[in-house]
């Protein structure tokens, strides 16, 4: 016998439906998390109630309307936004997302019938105990994702399904059932159909899964759909002795040698080479190069995130970890200083996970990230010094500059001057040292830093 704690937020609104005679169960995720030992993010419930039925139960309380023509209906319960689906089945999938209409039912098992993967077709109460009609808590067990079902039929009403299989896989670690893995890579097409921010927002939760080198590395083709980029690093050998791997299998490791709670740095790792195929050149001895790589995947990038609809935040950041992958820096106090004026600390920190992820994904003998660490432990002492690094710490202001006389542009010019100095180690961070300097160079031809 299989018991689920359920919030009082929850149990409030089921036992409420049950008093008037309704069933009502907790279902999908929620059900499936429980079971697995991990607290559920949030609750989904499914009724045999209709909405109007639900809105004259639930009439004392805060309701919102969010799709009543297919049977949802949103309650606040003690803060808490709680959707509650009336039991229902689906009629014709016509663009292979969104069923064309939905008929309500009074059976959980013609709502558990339509859902897609036996591991989310689950439903519990604390009346009737769990429901599992398609063998998901075997498969749970198992660490299996199958469809229910037909897998083709599953996949051809809701493209989306394909991508929501590997990302499941992804994350719980789990094996995609034979039919299943068939069908995915037959009806892959069908993820053209699918709007691209969905597409986003179910890689960005692959690429940080425990297993999302496997996923990514089985189910290429799939992932190509949406990402043709990539498709080229598939089987490159990139003919150099710093790899015994293909290029995207190289990529694939990187990716598995990151944080995975670092969605951009993931992110990064896996179009970290994606412009080594169009940079590829040959020397006269037979090794590979890949001249410019970073400045053309990082162009590539830009695009697939781009077309994907990603936000101009995470774009651009992933987008310069991608540029900037191959770039050197000195760990000296300089060069460090020099590259954290420009960058977070946290920035700072991802491009040097990157640098280490990419270096220990190279064949053996290549290994060294002793280089990396003595930067971080550069960066560790700048950042413990509190040291200048930007106007805002410099103790020269623009009112001491507009006092000797400067004007304009020219304060803005003087301080970036002075800042670079300071920087550089060549002037203390001191307000009389620092206008002596200004006084001493005011009438300089160009003080600009360019």
């Amino acid at each position: 016998m299989y018991k689920i704690k359920i919030p009082h937020y929850v149990l409030d609104i089921t036992e409420r439906l049950e008093s008037h005679g309704y069933e009502c169960f907790i279902v999908g995720g929620c059900v499936r998390d429980a079971l697995s030992g991990k607290e559920p993010h949030d609750y989904d419930l499914t009724s045999s109630a209709t909405p109007d039925e639900m809105l004259e139960v639930f009439s004392d309380k805060i309701t919102i309307p969010t799709g009543l023509k297919h049977g949802t209906l949103t309650v606040v319960s003690d803060g808490h936004n709680l959707e509650i689906t009336t039991f229902r089945t689906d009629g014709n999938y016509l663009d292979n997302r969104h069923p064309s209409s939905v008929s309500f039912s009074r059976n959980i098992k013609d709502d558990l019938s339509r859902r897609d993967f036996t591991v989310n077709a689950m439903a519990y109460s604390d009346r009737t105990g769990l429901i599992d009609l398609f063998g998901g808590i075997k498969d749970l067990e198992n660490g299996i994702i199958k469809c229910v079902g037909d897998p083709d039929r599953r996949f051809s009403e809701d493209g989306l399904r394909i991508m929501r299989g590997l990302r499941f896989a992804s994350v719980l670690g789990f094996e995609i059932e034979e039919k299943t893995a068939s069908s995915i890579e037959r009806k892959r097409e069908l993820l053209r159909n699918i709007a691209t921010e969905r597409l986003l927002s179910e890689l960005l939760k692959l690429v940080c899964g425990i297993a999302a080198d496997e996923i990514l590395g089985r189910y290429f083709r799939v992932i190509g759909v949406i990402l043709p980029e990539l498709l080229p690093c598939v089987g490159f050998d990139q003919k150099n002795p710093h790899h015994d791997l293909d290029v995207y299998g190289h990529t694939l490791l990187t990716l598995k040698n990151c944080e995975r709670s670092d969605m951009i740095l993931r992110l990064a790792a896996l179009f970290h080479d994606i412009g080594k195929p169009d940079t590829f050149t040959v020397d006269e001895n037979g090794i590979g190069h890949f001249p410019d790589h970073a400045r053309v995947g990082a162009e590539i990038t830009d695009a697939v995130m781009r077309r994907l609809h990603a936000s101009n935040e995470l774009r651009e950041k992933v987008v310069r970890l991608v540029a900037e992958h191959t770039r050197q820096i000195e760990p000296a106090d300089k060069a460090v200083k020099r590259f954290l004026a420009s960058h977070s600390e946290e920035d700072f920190k991802r491009a040097l996970a990157l640098r280490k992820a990419d270096r220990l994904a190279c064949a053996e003998g290549y290994r060294n990230v002793s280089d990396t660490e003595r930067i971080t432990s550069v960066l560790d002492s700048v950042i413990k010094e509190k040291a200048c690094l930007t106007l805002g710490d410099l103790n020269a202001k623009g009112q001491d500059m507009k006092a000797l006389g400067l004007r304009g542009r020219e304060i803005g010019d003087m301080l970036s001057l002075l800042l670079n100095k300071v920087i550089d180690g060549e002037l203390e961070n001191n307000r009389d040292i620092l206008i002596e300097y200004a006084e001493k160079h005011k009438n300089s031809v160009d003080t600009r830093i360019k």
